[in-house]
């Protein structure tokens, strides 16, 4: 017999834009799990805590330090659940939760789609890791600012009209901006030379502001990312003249399809993916670490066309039986995810669910009652909670959590 509530040790990687020491929440909620072995450098920038079981960062059980895809292996009917085994063809999570604390803008990137990961995956697995896609969501903790798909085509073909970005345009220009043009203007900006670059943002930089109409923040972000990068830096202008610039507040989600253009710019998030570490980045990073402009370019899907349909709003979730948790459910089948909020004494119930659920606890203190059991929560507490299992969770300070799961 295997306990159906296993909390987990996990670790966080360390990429330039994340967040420094304590500054990053990822770190900090790392070095809250009691007994880890996890050690916080006040100089460090600690960017993503992972939870699951993805190889390149795996989570552990915290009682035995057992990586926890054996317990899985040896358990998958107990853990996982035949339904979820069947549906995937193995017993690994299906999902890659994650906590990410971004101090600057991550790289300008896509996920590519199932058939372009596998080719890759065949091609050069060093870089592309795994053969599957990797749409995702990201659920703000607090202020978060990211630029997500690409604006109405309207709204950029107005833009194009400034005299500094009249270049980037095709010579022979047709009668309706489309998705076509859009692509050339978005390959024509990643293949400028820093030159090129460095003059259209300074040139940006002194047109009028009344002359970007609603888009008035792109003079003012184009010194706050050279600052981060460069001027000459690409991801600069594809990002502010093309995409959607979203501000969310604590508990907006947004949804990245495979293949949808992203590039996130600074805030604590929840992120959840489907299993895949694949990425193409041409933007935000030296030039020595993109990939191909013409395999990024090839692969992007020009949809979503507005921030509106970057958001993936809460819905009421059926299992939570006092309506103390919403659902956040993409339109994939990989993955959904639960948050909790509960006040002090609060209390909900969850019902069963037909497969594994990861859960972290990011504020707060009280219990996790399962199977009889009772188990303590407080931030940085992270466990796996085996298929089938009905929980009761009850707060003696206001409790937040958060549970990807599949069924």
């Amino acid at each position: 017999m295997v306990e159906k509530v296993i909390q987990l040790k996990c670790k966080c990687n360390e990429y330039p834009w994340g967040r420094i020491g304590r500054e990053s929440l990822a770190a900090t909620l790392c070095e809250k799990t009691p007994g880890t072995d996890f050690k916080l450098d006040e100089k460090t920038p600690y960017a993503e805590m992972w939870m699951g079981t993805y190889p390149e960062l795996p989570s552990y059980v915290l009682s035995t330090g057992e990586d926890l895809q054996d317990v899985l292996d040896r358990h998958p009917d107990e853990l996982i659940g035949k339904t979820v085994a069947q549906k995937f063809n193995h017993t690994k999570l299906p999902y890659l939760p994650k906590v990410l604390s971004i101090a600057k803008a991550l790289p300008l990137q896509l996920h590519p789609n199932k058939d372009l990961a596998s080719e890759l995956h065949a091609k050069k697995p060093d870089q592309f890791t795994d053969p599957n896609h990797k749409p995702e969501i990201a659920l703000a903790l607090g202020d978060f600012e990211a630029f997500c798909g690409f604006k109405p085509l309207k709204h950029i073909q107005r833009l194009m009209e400034l005299p500094p970005l009249q270049a980037f345009m095709p010579r022979v220009k047709k009668p309706d901006f489309d998705d076509q043009t859009l692509k050339h203007v978005v390959k024509a900006m990643l293949e400028a030379s820093d030159d090129a670059v460095r003059k259209t943002n300074d040139a940006l930089m002194d047109l009028p502001k009344e002359q970007f109409g609603e888009d008035t923040y792109i003079p003012e972000m184009i010194p706050r990312l050279s600052k981060q990068y460069d001027k000459s830096d690409n991801g600069t202008l594809v990002a502010l003249v093309t995409m959607n610039y979203l501000q969310l507040k604590k508990g907006d989600s947004i949804y990245i399809p495979a293949d949808g253009i992203h590039a996130y710019l600074s805030g604590d998030i929840i992120e959840c993916m489907a299993r895949s570490n694949n990425v193409l980045n041409t933007g935000f990073c030296p030039r020595a670490d993109r990939d191909s402009v013409d395999m990024f370019t090839s692969c992007l899907t020009f949809t979503p066309h507005d921030a509106k349909e970057c958001m993936l709003p809460s819905e009421s979730f059926k299992k939570s039986k006092n309506g103390k948790s919403k659902l956040y459910a993409p339109p994939l089948s990989e993955f959904n995810m639960y948050a909790t909020s509960l006040a002090d004494g609060e209390s909900d119930t969850i019902g069963k669910i037909d497969g594994p659920s990861v859960m972290i606890v990011t504020e707060g203190e009280g219990t996790l009652t399962a199977d009889g059991k009772e188990y303590k929560l407080s931030a940085g507490y992270i466990f796996l909670i085996g298929q089938g299992t009905e929980i009761e969770l009850k707060a003696s300070k206001a409790l937040e959590a958060f549970t990807a799961f599949a069924e």
